[in-house]
């Protein structure tokens, strides 16, 4: 229970951190976004291939990865269709909402999770390629076919196949499925820059914080609601159900999938948000929500299952 508690410390230092930094302005007014391109395109991408690089293969293709699936879709469509059938929304927005209740913040908040509450970054790996290679391409699919009115098939593969943090995660995978034992020398350099990514993603993060106002009237706040609570209370459930009783799993499996559940939003669905310039509020307020209430969900799952 200690080391539990050590690590929500160490996160909470940080975020505090990074949030003082921000309402003081010593970075000046780019230095979020300096510090968000630097674990974006470096950092992560260090870390996770040394993570994978040397992590047991049959970790990365385990049960784990179906079930974080599985509970992802049914909320996404779970929201989908309150928001299509009942509230009449619009296809992007439903698209937005969607993956605000789905899609786990696997990097910034994931990572230091893994690591702190699991013992091991690699948990977050599989979760993170499944948003990434799957997820991700087809939300930016349907948001650029309904924003846009077209949308290009090798643009979204391009993207999705030079961005920094899967290039790094297949590399690492691509070692430790071939099982090269990759030397000291080569090592070691990248795992150092790898221990500065959590860090500087949790700093970050808490000067994203700054700012920030909640739940602004006429902004949808139902909407909001409805995929905080699926984000924090159903998927989590829906996970530790799916593992223990579809999958079998229990033991450190199950209280993995169930962390894993019960990360908050990612800020990447603020970023699609921002993009497409639909739903920006409702992606933004999800994304604060859910990690502000992460915390005490993922402290009971600890309790009960940990």
């Amino acid at each position: 229970m200690i080391e539990i508690l050590t690590g929500f410390a160490i996160i909470a230092l940080a975020v505090v951190v990074g949030y003082v930094t921000a309402r003081t302005g010593i970075l000046g007014p780019g230095g979020r976004q300096v510090l968000a391109l630097l674990a974006f395109y470096v950092l992560a991408p260090f870390l996770l291939f040394s993570v994978l690089a040397t992590a047991d293969v049959g970790a990365l293709f385990s049960a784990l990865l179906p079930v974080s699936a599985v509970a992802a879709v049914t909320m996404m469509l779970a929201f989908a269709l309150v928001a299509l059938l009942a509230w009449r929304r619009s296809i992007s927005h439903t698209v937005i909402g969607s993956l605000s209740s789905g899609y786990v913040n696997g990097n910034n908040f994931g990572i230091p999770i893994a690591v702190y509450m699991l013992g091991d970054a690699a948990f977050a790996a599989p979760v993170v390629l499944l948003q990434l290679l799957i997820f991700a391409p087809f939300a930016l699919a349907t948001l650029g076919a309904q924003v846009e009115g077209r949308t290009s098939v090798r643009a979204i593969l391009r993207s999705t196949l030079l961005n920094p943090i899967i290039i790094g995660s297949l590399a690492g995978v691509l070692v430790a499925v071939t099982r090269i034992d990759l030397p000291p020398i080569v090592l070691e350099p990248i795992e150092l820059i790898g221990h500065a990514a959590v860090p500087v993603m949790l700093i970050s993060y808490g000067m994203s914080l700054h700012g920030q106002r909640l739940l602004a009237a006429g902004t949808g706040r139902r909407d909001v609601l409805l995929a905080t609570a699926l984000k924090l209370i159903a998927m989590p459930l829906a996970a530790w159900a799916f593992g223990r009783f579809a999958f079998g799993l229990d033991g450190v499996a199950l209280y993995a999938v169930t962390v894993l559940a019960a990360l908050p939003t990612a800020q990447n669905v603020y970023n699609f948000a921002q993009r497409y310039e639909t739903a920006e509020v409702l992606a933004r307020d999800t994304v604060l929500l859910t990690t502000i209430g992460s915390v005490p969900v993922l402290l009971a799952v600890a309790l009960l299952l940990g």
